[in-house]
């Protein structure tokens, strides 16, 4: 069964989902990030960007090569279920990701904004209706 995880109260989502890649990657975990195509394409220039020092392997699908996107450790995707890899799944939309149920694991990311949270509590009600032990992560409790 796909272990579920929600990070909640995430100050800068994209700043968040690049950290997270990097160290996901760093441990040798392949990844697939959903979300809508704004937020893939912002996502997508960020992880050029935010370090100066860090590179993270990625590849949009449909902007790639699918060749590229195979072999990527981190694949951009608004389908996650045609996805070339299936361990971790990293979902920065509003709503539950069709075929998060292929994957090993699936993180939610949720900032403090009620709209982003409301959708949260949606999306958290549909896994646990459906028996998944969901693991909480307050980023605000936690020491920076």
């Amino acid at each position: 069964m796909t272990e579920v995880a929600f990070h909640f109260n995430t100050p800068d989502k994209l700043g968040y989902a690049c950290r997270l890649l990097r160290k996901a990657v760093g441990a040798g975990s392949t990844v697939v990030v959903t979300g809508d195509d704004g937020l893939l394409a912002r996502l997508d220039a960020e992880l050029w960007t935010f370090s100066a020092l860090d590179f993270v392997p990625h590849g949009r699908d449909g902007a790639a090569p699918p060749a590229v996107v195979a072999r990527s450790p981190v694949v951009l995707t608004g389908s996650p279920r045609s996805a070339p890899h299936h361990q971790v799944l990293l979902n920065l939309g509003e709503a539950v990701p069709p075929g998060y149920e292929t994957f090993e694991r699936l993180i939610e990311v949720v900032t403090g904004e009620a709209a982003d949270r409301q959708a949260a509590r949606e999306r958290w009600k549909h896994y646990a209706a459906r028996g998944y032990a969901i693991k909480r992560h307050d980023l605000a409790q936690e020491p920076q």
